[in-house]
């Protein structure tokens, strides 16, 4: 059923309108100050503002971790029959990631993510190019959840415009239930159906999740303050030494003058008992005082996006092994934190990939499911990696599948075949 408050009086694109302005407010908001826009007002007469986006760093530093050697994987079973099923369906995501570019969109989707704080996938079937996934713009994405299970559905609206400043006619709004998918062309109802998949094809998360909230939060509000106070500093110090390299005369004692020239070799004329000398803006350390501050500010803004500066490569102790992931543990909690809520989002996606190839390409799914698989977060020694998971397997606590997965390999089936093919041709 669609939800309550849609009525056939009011087209439904003009009621969205009149939706989730807060929301759609701290999105603006997020991503303006991501694109560097951090200072509030118009700028006073010879008021210098540099602006130096930290921010931007923090969340693609950030994003670059999350991903890293990450991979959908599909369990059949412990029978043979189900792990050839198993093989022969992660084959058939692995075309359709390739096909869809999804290296490339997840990255981009995180990203978008990570500053507005949430994002969502689409996924549907092309007669041409079998399965399509985007990752429509969550600001023109509208969602209605069961009142006692939030994470679950039950209708999805998605606007857009058709054209880079094109006006409302222009405006394409889709409506999705698990039985109805409507199309509307401005406020004109253009299509209505059944829904051709039998599931909402969009798969909604948030960046970080709020307790009791439907939506997430971005990483960009914990880093607004300390990157706009950091921003004034910079401002400062940077208009004191401008000052202090074009000096200021002061002359005391005398009542007006003219032609005063600070340059080499001036020669100024003063009366008696008058005093002239230059403006020292440096004296008595102030620009230590000016980077102490700084050095605070820069500090703090560290901590809040839980991001060390080993992080961005600043390693002047030569930090190895145990110590440094000592260092970087702050940032590995944060990704940690948003690959629990990504696991379910990769692996949905995968299971509507999945049931879309069924369907449509009649590929055998029953008793599959995905599995996410996560690289590891922080460096590690790859040669104590792959001695440790040669271990796991000798001991019989983990499969060859499994330890290929874990150390990189993107279809670890076909690798151990490999395997076994070239140990054949030796022994023959």
């Amino acid at each position: 059923m669609p939800p309550a408050f849609i009525t056939a009086e009011t087209p439904l694109p003009l009621q969205l309108q009149e939706l989730d302005h807060e929301r759609r407010r701290r999105y603006r908001e997020n991503l303006a100050f991501y694109e560097g826009r951090h200072w509030v007002g118009r700028a006073r007469r010879g008021e210098r503002r540099l602006t130096l986006n930290y921010a931007r760093a923090f969340v693609d530093k950030v994003t670059s971790y999350l991903l890293n050697g990450s991979s959908v994987q599909v369990s059949g079973g412990e029978t043979a029959e189900g792990r050839a099923r198993a093989r022969a369906a992660e084959q058939a995501l692995r075309l359709a990631e390739s096909a869809n570019g999804l290296a490339q969109l997840d990255y981009e989707t995180e990203l978008d993510c990570a500053v507005l704080g949430d994002a969502c996938y689409k996924v549907t079937w092309d007669a041409a190019t079998g399965v399509r996934i985007t990752a429509p713009d969550v600001q023109g994405i509208f969602a209605w959840r069961e009142p006692g299970d939030p994470a679950r559905l039950t209708a999805v609206a998605s606007q857009y415009q058709l054209g880079v400043g094109s006006g409302a006619s222009d405006r394409v709004t889709e409506y999705w239930t698990p039985e109805l998918f409507e199309l509307w062309q401005g406020t004109s109802l253009e299509l209505r159906e059944p829904n051709p998949y039998g599931f909402i094809p969009f798969v909604l998360f948030p960046n970080v999740r709020e307790p009791k909230q439907h939506w997430g939060s971005s990483d960009i509000p914990p880093l607004m303050e300390a990157n706009r106070e950091l921003n004034r500093a910079f401002s400062q110090l940077s208009q004191i030494l401008e000052l202090s390299g074009n000096p200021i005369a002061v002359i005391e004692g005398v009542t007006g003058s003219q032609d005063i020239a600070v340059e080499p070799g001036a020669v100024w004329e003063v009366p008696e008992n008058a005093k002239a000398y230059l403006l020292d803006l440096l004296k008595g350390g102030g620009v230590a005082l000016h980077n102490n501050y700084i050095d605070l500010v820069y500090r703090a803004m560290h901590d809040l996006g839980e991001s060390p500066r080993t992080a961005f490569g600043h390693n002047p102790q030569g930090l190895s092994g145990i110590a440094l992931n000592t260092e970087l543990d702050p940032i590995a909690r944060k990704v940690l934190r948003k690959q629990r809520i990504r696991t379910a989002v990769y692996e949905r996606r995968g299971l509507l990939m999945l049931q879309l190839l069924a369907r449509f390409d009649g590929l055998d799914i029953e008793g599959l499911r995905p599995v996410m698989q996560w690289g590891p977060i922080l460096p590690i020694d790859r040669s104590r990696q792959v001695s440790d998971e040669r271990s796991l397997v000798e001991a019989g606590i983990s499969s060859r599948r499994s330890a290929a997965a874990r150390l990189g390999a993107d279809d670890a089936e076909a690798e151990w075949a490999r395997v076994r093919e070239e140990q054949a041709a030796r022994n023959e």
